[in-house]
């Protein structure tokens, strides 16, 4: 279907939603629909039936719920605006600084427990029904 810059997210443990997000742009809100709408005949032909759909009607964002994973499929405008990639993608390892790494070591500071980060909220596409995922 020619998505544009497609992306997968392994969230197992970041979320209790889902285990894998996809996200995918369309060229166009009937581009947006066509993917989303050959997302679940793909996955009804391989007997994989979708929890939902939401979005459909308008096309600039389109949410297809599957076992296990969530499948975005956003306008370029729509994906800039609620940035998902920023929200799960890892974040950046910072590099140590060449002059620190050369300094002698300072006291060792007690090292803390280690914290498990917040859990996020899964955007839908905007006026989703939020009872979509089915009290899973």
């Amino acid at each position: 279907m020619k998505a544009l810059d497609v992306r997968e997210f392994d969230v197992r443990g970041l979320s209790d939603v889902t285990d894998f997000m996809v996200v995918a742009s369309g060229t166009s809100d009937r581009h947006v629909k066509s993917i989303a709408e050959r997302v679940v005949r793909d996955a009804k032909s391989s007997g994989v039936r979708p929890f939902g759909v939401e979005g459909q009607r308008e096309g600039e964002w389109v949410l297809v719920d599957l076992p296990d994973v969530l499948v975005h499929v956003m306008l370029p405008r729509m994906r800039e605006l609620y940035a998902l990639e920023q929200l799960w993608a890892p974040p950046a390892r910072p590099q140590p600084a060449v002059a620190a790494t050369r300094a002698a070591p300072a006291a060792a500071a007690p090292r803390t427990a280690a914290r498990r980060p917040p859990r996020a909220v899964v955007p839908g596409p905007p006026g989703a029904d939020a009872s979509v995922r089915g009290g899973r």
